[in-house]
């Protein structure tokens, strides 16, 4: 893009980065990001989302985490998409009790749940077993209007 004179923007690498992970490039992807990190482009949470799932679901959760973590002492606000995002993670990797948690801190952050994000967390808890505990969501994400009972 440059060569024609275009600059590049946050928009025209978020959607190459997330081209790049859903392509399973994933070196390329994290090439590209460290290039943005080290450019004039200010990041934003999207671009941060699109990172942190590319590397949930590529099977490097631990660096989504360590990502995660960071996100505040970098200035950035993590949003529904990105707890979702790490909730489904920790879910993936079996750690039901954990998701449990940041469900809990997403809300004492002030963020609200969605449906995709009980969704995620009751379908985890079924599949484990744990149904006293799904349908207690399921209940709680009811009586918040996110599903017609």
């Amino acid at each position: 893009m440059h060569d024609r004179g275009q600059p590049a923007n946050i928009v025209t690498y978020s959607s190459l980065l997330d081209a790049l992970f859903n392509m399973k490039q994933y070196d390329k992807a994290l090439m590209l990001f460290n290039q943005m990190k080290e450019s004039d482009i200010d990041l934003d949470i999207y671009t941060y989302n699109i990172l942190i799932d590319g590397l949930s679901k590529s099977g490097r959760f631990k660096n989504a985490r360590e990502i995660f973590q960071d996100l505040s002492v970098k200035g950035y606000c993590p949003n529904v998409r990105t707890y979702t995002i790490m909730i489904n993670g920790l879910c993936k990797e079996g750690l039901l009790h954990e998701a449990l948690a940041f469900l809990s801190k997403m809300e004492n952050n002030g963020c609200l749940p969605n449906a995709v994000t009980y969704e995620i967390i009751i379908r985890a808890l079924f599949e484990k077993g744990e149904n006293d505990k799904a349908e207690k969501l399921l209940r709680e994400m009811i009586s918040r209007g996110l599903l017609q009972g």
